[in-house]
């Protein structure tokens, strides 16, 4: 990454052989903790090995603050018109519009354009860019309604990462970011979203069925006070979910980032999950003592068992 001319508010960079042109990188964002524009910048930059692989050729909703997260903010799933014609996209059909023409990252330098524009999450498709129509992988997220919270979540967490051994099948957890947990199952084989939507609403009920006093699987809202909501319906080509190692537009700059099922039970048997909401000096620091927890999710491949419920 090569600095071509920088100050204090903006700077021209070169990355992979193509300029980009950094502004107000002085600008809050985060107004809790100061952090600041260009600090977004370089967390994504100094993640970047970690999360490429993640992001990479799925198509990318953005979800923008351009005045910080105390601001408004929007989702923006149609390529912004502006974007550089380096910028790779994929067209997908829409149920509001004939299609939409999604922003792909491929590499650094896309990663940091993306960034650029206060981007502060990335919302990635469950499918690659050369086959939108086959899910790589199947997500449950864990959201719970108070009083529950990050520690049943965690409860729930395990018995779901048991069931699914019991089918022959591996899961991998990471925070929301915030008072939550996602849970995904990769695949990385043959299959299409109607089968895969079709086992998470299976396996979502099947766990509300063993544990009815702590989970639902009905997006009611009116039924998941004290409980936690299983939601299987992220599992959809017209959906994108927060790609793990992604900022998250709460309070401070926590990330949406991998937890390993030993630590999960630790905090079940402590009965304490305060240290799961993990900042971005947090995350950078797991990531160099533990490598990427995520790594499997990219290259483990299953296939889904039949489900009778």
């Amino acid at each position: 990454m090569k600095h071509t001319r920088s100050d204090n508010t903006k700077s021209s960079i070169t990355i992979e052989g193509k300029k980009l042109h950094l502004t107000n990188l002085d600008k809050v964002l985060y107004p809790a903790t100061g952090f600041t524009k260009g600090q977004v910048i370089e967390y994504y930059a100094k993640i970047s090995e970690v999360l490429l692989p993640h992001v990479k050729n799925r198509p990318l909703t953005l979800k923008r603050y351009p005045n910080g997260v105390d601001g408004e903010y929007f989702y923006e799933k149609m390529c912004p018109s502006h974007h550089p014609d380096w910028i790779q996209t994929t067209r997908v059909a829409s149920q509001h519009r004939k299609f939409v023409d999604y922003c792909t990252i491929d590499g650094l330098a896309s990663l940091i354009w993306v960034a650029n524009l206060a981007s502060l999450e990335l919302h990635t498709s469950l499918s690659h860019s050369d086959n939108v129509l086959r899910p790589s992988m199947i997500v449950f997220d864990l959201d719970p309604g108070e009083p529950a919270g990050l520690l049943q979540c965690v409860e729930v967490s395990l018995i779901f990462r048991d069931m699914l051994r019991d089918l022959g099948l591996a899961g991998f957890a990471k925070t929301s970011g915030g008072k939550g947990l996602h849970l995904y199952v990769p695949l990385n084989t043959e299959t299409d979203y109607d089968r895969t939507k079709t086992f998470a609403q299976a396996l979502a009920r099947s766990l509300a069925k063993r544990m009815p006093k702590l989970v639902t699987a009905n997006m009611r809202k009116d039924l998941r006070k004290g409980k936690v909501f299983v939601d299987w319906s992220q599992n959809d080509d017209h959906k994108t979910t927060v790609c793990v190692y992604s900022l998250r537009a709460r309070e401070k700059p926590t990330v949406s980032a991998p937890i390993a099922w030993s630590t999960l039970e630790t905090c079940h048997k402590k009965k304490n999950a305060s240290g799961l909401v993990l900042d971005t000096e947090q995350v950078l620091k797991q990531v160099e003592k533990e490598g990427d927890l995520f790594a499997e999710v990219v290259s483990l491949r299953q296939k889904l068992p039949e489900l009778a419920v």
